[in-house]
C-alpha cells in the first residue's frame, strides 16, 4: 500500500471511528430517506431538510419528511481527472479520496452498504456494495494509485454512466471540482443526491504569474502568454458564473451540496454543511 493511501486511512479512520456518536456526518446519521411528505417550514426544523425545488415554487420554505429506514446504500463515484492533479496545500485529487473515505467508513460504521465508483475521461472502477472496513480501504488505496495525468473530465459520460449502473434507490455522492455545463437532473430523479465540490484557494483566487507556459493535466495542451491582472479578473469571473450557475441547478433539482476547500478539515465541514 502506499504511503498517501495509509496516511489517508489513519486519518480518516481515527476521525469517523474515534468520533463521539451524535458527531456524524448528516447522510449517514440513519435517518433514511424513504420519503413520506412535505409539509412547511416551522421554526426550529433542520435546515438542511428544505427541499429548495418546491420552495423556489412555493415561495416559501418547505421541508421533506423520512420515515426511518436502516441498511441505506450508500455510493460514491469520483471524478478524478487530470484537474485534479494540483494542490497548493494537498493535491485536490487526495482531498477528494479522503472525502471519499470519510463517507466510506461512516457507512460502513453505520452498518450501510459502500461501494464506490471512479470515473475521469471514462469508467475505470466500481466496486461491489459491501459494509466491510477492507472495503474501504481498498477503494482508498486503488484510487490513490491512480494516475489522473491526460484524463480529462467527460461530465456527460460520466452522469450517463452512473444513470445506467446505479439502479437502486441510492444515497448517490458525487465528489469532484465540477467546472463546465453539468446536468444532475436525471440522478437527482432517482437517487438521494449529494454534491461535493473540491476547490483549491489558489484555484478559486489566483495571483499574477507573468509571462508562463501552462499544461493542462486533463488534456495535455499547453499555453503560453501573461497572466496578469486583467486575465485574471476574466477567469475568476468565469469561475463565480460557473459557480453560480452550479448552485442554481443544484438547488433546483433538490440536490444537497457544498464547496470545500483543500485547506479546511474535511470531516469537521461535512458534520456541519451536509
Amino acid at each position: 500500500m502506499n504511503k498517501v493511501a495509509k496516511t489517508i486511512i489513519l486519518k480518516t479512520r481515527k476521525q469517523v471511528f474515534g468520533s463521539l456518536s451524535g458527531n456524524h456526518i448528516s447522510i449517514l446519521k440513519g435517518e433514511g430517506f424513504e420519503f413520506r411528505e412535505l409539509r412547511e417550514y416551522v421554526h426550529g426544523d433542520d435546515v438542511k431538510k428544505i427541499d429548495w425545488k418546491t420552495t423556489a415554487k412555493a415561495r416559501k420554505p418547505y421541508v421533506k419528511e423520512y420515515d426511518e429506514e436502516r441498511d441505506l446504500n450508500i455510493v460514491i463515484s469520483t471524478m478524478l481527472s487530470g484537474s485534479t492533479f494540483f494542490g497548493t496545500d494537498i493535491q485536490k485529487k487526495d482531498y477528494i479520496i479522503e472525502i471519499m473515505a470519510l463517507i466510506g467508513f461512516g457507512a460502513v460504521r453505520n452498518r450501510d452498504f459502500f461501494s464506490h465508483i471512479l470515473y475521469a475521461d471514462k469508467l475505470y472502477r466500481a466496486s461491489k456494495p459491501s459494509k466491510k472496513i477492507f472495503a474501504v480501504e481498498k477503494e482508498i488505496e486503488e484510487a490513490s494509485s491512480f494516475n489522473v495525468i491526460g484524463k480529462p473530465a467527460n461530465y456527460p459520460a460520466w452522469i450517463d454512466e452512473l444513470s445506467k449502473r446505479v439502479r437502486k434507490r441510492s444515497v448517490l455522492v458525487l465528489i469532484g471540482d465540477f467546472v463546465g455545463d453539468i446536468n444532475l437532473s436525471i440522478l437527482a430523479k432517482k437517487h438521494d443526491l449529494v454534491v461535493i465540490i473540491v476547490r483549491d484557494r489558489f484555484i478559486a483566487n489566483p495571483k499574477p504569474l507573468g509571462e508562463v507556459t501552462l499544461v493542462d493535466p486533463g488534456y495535455l495542451t499547453s499555453f503560453s502568454g501573461n497572466v496578469d491582472d486583467i486575465a485574471l479578473e476574466k477567469y475568476t469571473q468565469a469561475l463565480k458564473n460557473n459557480d453560480n450557475k452550479l448552485f442554481q441547478h443544484l438547488k433546483k433539482i433538490g440536490a444537497r451540496f457544498t464547496k470545500i476547500y483543500t485547506d479546511q478539515n474535511a470531516y469537521l465541514h461535512l458534520v456541519k454543511r451536509i
